[in-house]
């Protein structure tokens, strides 16, 4: 199991729309994944889950996965995270 901190870079934080991309993300991976705000730890592959964190621009959160590709899964959160996901969308 492995963990990393980052800090959420997109400007509506992991609301409706950027959750569903961040979830589709996750989706991608095998390793179960959570993601843990103020010691509350959901299923990042839930989006209610993810949403009742609420979880805005600045906010300092916690990846965690366990799994046959823990890291590459961590790899590509934190870059997604660390990303204005609004952007992305629009592209």
């Amino acid at each position: 199991m492995l963990s990393r901190e980052v800090i959420v870079q997109n400007q509506v934080g992991l609301h409706a729309r950027p959750a569903t991309f961040f979830i589709q993300k996750c989706n991608e991976f095998k390793s179960v994944v959570w993601v843990e705000k103020n010691q509350r730890r959901v299923n990042a592959k839930s989006l209610l889950g993810v949403l009742s964190l609420g979880i805005t621009k600045g906010n300092q959160i916690t990846l965690i996965a366990d799994g046959v590709d823990e890291a590459e899964t961590l790899d590509a959160l934190a870059a997604l995270i660390g990303t204005s996901l609004d952007e992305e969308t629009e592209a």
